[in-house]
């Protein structure tokens, strides 16, 4: 990472089990019920970390390619990430992508604290508006989670307008 780098970083608490929070970013299944409406994640380094905001559409919205680049269990997840469409030209190269880890800590039984730190956005204008698109989004993301294990009702991130 260079040092002119920004990073964006999230937190929540949620009011669910380590284990429950951690499948949720870990089964495709269960990230598919509060982040995209589709999702092929495989927990293991190098496995797919891929995201399709758009059902059945596999040329934009997503993060086809992306990997799980670390993985400890119930403690950290870190995978490469791309950007919408509307930033590919900036974030969505294949040696360039940005970086997300995500972060779990049981704070009880039925309390538990996932922190996102996304970085890799370089600190030049062009880069502004992604950078606060994402800060925006990763907030709606934890929501959701939070909402979907809280409640059993997640908000799918970044729908398109229709």
């Amino acid at each position: 990472m260079a040092a002119n780098d920004k990073v964006i970083f999230k937190e929540v608490t949620i009011r669910a089990p380590l284990d429950l929070v951690w499948y949720a970013w870990t089964i495709s299944e269960r990230v598919a019920e509060w982040f995209a409406p589709e999702a092929v994640v495989e927990a293991k380094e190098g496995g797919p970390f891929e995201l399709y905001f758009i059902p059945g559409n596999r040329h934009s919205m997503n993060t086809r390619g992306c990997k799980i680049t670390k993985l400890a269990e119930q403690k950290e997840l870190h995978f490469t990430w791309k950007g919408p469409d509307n930033f590919a030209h900036l974030m969505n190269n294949e040696d360039e992508l940005t970086r997300v880890k995500v972060s779990f800590e049981a704070l009880g039984p039925d309390t538990s604290k996932v922190i996102v730190e996304h970085s890799g956005f370089k600190n030049e204008e062009e880069w502004e508006e992604a950078y606060q698109w994402h800060q925006a989004a990763w907030s709606q993301v934890l929501d959701s989670l939070r909402s979907a294990l809280e409640k059993g009702e997640g908000n799918l991130c970044c729908q398109p307008v229709s």
